[in-house]
């Protein structure tokens, strides 16, 4: 992956190697702070409101205040793509901290500004993934209960991530209390009888703008959306599963621990949603089934 050179760093643009900041940035010291992930096709943003939209939310939840507006960010944001003169698949990371201070547990002065930065990189689709699905494996839900907020604080996450890449899965199928919440970082779904379920948008997990578009795709398809949380033996008599980011998009799954989900291929719903998201970006592109 290659990180394009130029950055947004406040309002202003900058050569990436020129981001520093001081060793007292909270974010550096205590995760204070919150963050995005964009997913660019053919150098167009995917869901940029949503995103936009979620960023703000997550940042009134942790009484980050912002000093620019939904506008005028999202007008930053579409530079950055002009000034990199991106075309093709890749990401854009947005992160935004309660700023620099000394190092305290309370809040820093008023005068002190949030600390704002986003770059891009290339991001190719994995293709061959999303036409032949993932392995994952479960995981016990050990994070917070603020989990709607996209905040910096992902180290459980992160050794989620881990112990499934050293079972040689994708991700992590976290689990609390015996019900499925979501992935290390992502959404998750299971299909039975030609129903979709996934968890309750509440604390507990990530309101993903993959997900919210999922809801969409159901609607539109007809396809019975119920959020209702499963539980982790459900998982034995899915149908099909499969789960959801702006990195991932609709990612089928295809085997969870020891348990091959049916016959261990993509399902006639994730396919459908898959084809309903690829219209939905305008992919033209790399397409799964072209």
């Amino acid at each position: 992956m290659s990180v394009y050179p130029i950055i947004l760093n406040q309002t202003k643009f900058t050569h990436r190697d020129s981001l520093k900041y001081p060793y007292e940035e909270r974010a550096l010291q205590f995760g204070d702070g919150v963050y995005e992930v964009i997913r660019i096709y053919q150098g167009e943003y995917h869901l940029l409101k949503e995103h936009v939209d979620r960023l703000f939310r997550s940042a009134e939840a942790v009484k980050i205040k912002l000093d620019i507006t939904h506008k005028e960010l999202t007008d930053l944001l579409l530079e950055l793509l002009e000034r990199n003169q991106m075309e093709e698949d890749g990401k854009m990371y947005l992160q935004v901290s309660r700023g620099s201070a000394p190092r305290d547990h309370v809040f820093p002065a008023d005068d002190v500004s949030a600390n704002m930065y986003a770059y891009m990189e290339d991001f190719p689709r994995n293709v061959e993934l999303l036409k032949n699905g993932v392995s994952t494996i479960t995981h016990r839900d050990v994070r917070w209960e603020y989990c709607y907020i996209k905040s910096l604080n992902l180290l459980p996450n992160v050794l989620a991530k881990q112990e499934a890449k050293e079972h040689g899965g994708y991700e992590a199928i976290l689990h609390k209390d015996g019900l499925v919440t979501e992935c290390s970082s992502s959404n998750v779904y299971m299909v039975k009888d030609g129903e979709i379920y996934t968890h309750p948008a509440t604390n507990n997990i990530l309101h993903g703008c993959v997900r919210m578009r999922v809801e969409d795709f159901a609607k539109e398809l007809n396809l019975p959306f119920k959020e209702e949380a499963f539980k982790v033996e459900d998982i034995q008599t899915a149908d099909e599963m499969f789960l959801t980011s702006s990195t991932s998009e609709i990612m089928p799954i295809v085997k969870v621990d020891n348990t091959e989900i049916q016959d261990g291929k993509p399902g006639k719903i994730t396919k459908q949603l898959q084809e309903a998201y690829e219209k939905d970006a305008n992919i033209t592109k790399n397409k799964i089934n072209a």
